[in-house]
């Protein structure tokens, strides 16, 4: 097949699912055409040695990327976001006539920052079947902000139209599907297609001495939570649980954002001095710091925009075989507790999650690596990059008209 993708981020960005996919796409035997900015995230700079213009393209075997400008900062104020936003659709609908002639369907990775672009080139590409890989629906985040109501309410219309025309939708957790449907998709066209992470980073490891030194200081069960530290994760709650259990096990937060202060702020009020913080590491040390502690924590506040979310973090732990504690609602802790990978309990539920700490203390270690092993088989039987590649090739087909589908599929939970 002639196959285009549209993302707002591509790699060099972490944007592993529509880089991979890419990859893995041509790899099959598929011409793969993406179009795409110039890599800012997270920084909202241009990377170092790149430089924005109209004709850039980079080829490889059946791997056509072609990248158009953007503004730049989309991460600075919600004006600034909107600016890149639309800069970007305006680049991307200029450029996907031509560029995207003669496809046989179109993969769209459907993040708010893509919706503008894709209500563009989906009106001008008329016919060409579309697949919408939807990541996040827009949610009330920051409506507080000067401005940012009628950008919702913009974004949301948007994403109600493209919706409406997609030939297939593929959601990244269960929950979403309830969403996507009442804002205005065939039912019929819905499918699972749960997130993998990057399997080249992140897959069982050995901790080394360092990583042990880091990480461990005496016999105490560690819990570790890595990733950004945010108001949608919650992480006071995970202090003022540990806080209780001083003498029985370490917390311990990789990584920063912007409610590290306002965190550290009450570990050092409660006198938590089990409760330790470690800067930002690279990607690639991680696995080896998953192995060093006994547990990985996944936090989301209780948020109903949250209850529909698998983050990340969650397919990163599972896939390096580390056990999971879960304070969170909906998709994420029904799959932990569907494929006993670990321990759950309801979200902002301090004293919850601090019998979930010392119940996670008290399990012998045979038992937690166990609980690793049943994860990670999970993982690769549902959430690998080979098993989700298949169901969007697979959408990719049907939306081509080239697979004959049943009409009327019950919702699926996890497959």
């Amino acid at each position: 097949m002639k196959i285009g993708i549209l993302s707002y981020h591509f790699p060099p960005e972490p944007a592993f699912i529509p880089g991979s996919l890419a990859e893995e796409l041509a790899a099959r035997g598929h011409e793969v055409r993406v179009l795409t900015g110039f890599p800012d995230y997270p920084g909202g700079h241009v990377y170092p040695g790149w430089r924005q213009r109209w004709h850039h393209e980079t080829h490889s075997e059946r791997l056509t990327v072609r990248r158009v400008p953007r503004y730049p900062g989309g991460a600075t104020s919600t004006g600034a976001r909107m600016a890149s936003y639309l800069s970007f659709a305006g680049s991307a609908t200029l450029t996907a006539r031509r560029y995207f002639s003669g496809l046989d369907a179109l993969y769209v990775f459907q993040l708010p920052a893509t919706t503008f672009a894709a209500a563009g080139v989906l009106r001008l590409l008329g016919q060409v079947p579309t697949v919408l890989h939807v990541q996040d629906v827009w949610t009330r985040d920051g409506t507080d902000e000067a401005g940012e109501g009628g950008w919702v309410s913009r974004l949301g219309s948007a994403m109600t139209r493209i919706y409406r025309s997609a030939a297939r939708i593929a959601v990244a957790a269960p929950s979403m599907r309830d969403l996507v449907v009442a804002a205005g998709a065939e039912p019929d066209r819905v499918r699972l297609v749960l997130n993998w992470t990057d399997e080249r980073i992140f897959y069982p490891a050995t901790p080394g001495a360092a990583a042990r030194q880091l990480v461990r200081r005496d016999g105490r069960c560690v819990v570790m939570h890595a990733g950004t530290i945010g108001p949608r994760q919650g992480l006071e709650t995970a202090v003022r649980a540990a806080a209780a259990l001083d003498r029985t096990m370490d917390l311990v937060l990789v990584g920063s954002g912007s409610a590290e202060r306002r965190v550290r702020g009450l570990a050092a009020e409660l006198g938590a001095d089990n409760v330790r913080f470690v800067a930002r590491r690279s990607p690639v040390d991680m696995p080896e710091l998953y192995a060093a502690a006994d547990y990985q924590l996944v936090m989301l506040r209780d948020l109903p925009e949250l209850r529909g979310t698998v983050p990340g973090k969650l397919q990163a732990a599972l896939s390096c075989a580390a056990p999971v504690i879960a304070s969170a609602g909906g998709d994420t802790t029904e799959l932990v507790e569907r494929v006993r990978a670990g321990l759950s309990c309801p979200p902002e539920d301090w004293a919850a999650l601090a019998d979930r700490f010392w119940l996670a203390a008290t399990i012998p270690p045979p038992s937690r690596t166990e609980m690793g092993r049943r994860g990670r088989a999970a993982y690769l039987r549902e959430m690998s990059l080979p098993a989700g590649v298949d169901r969007i090739e697979r959408l990719l087909h049907e939306a081509a008209g080239r697979v004959t589908e049943p009409v009327g599929e019950l919702r699926r939970k996890f497959a």
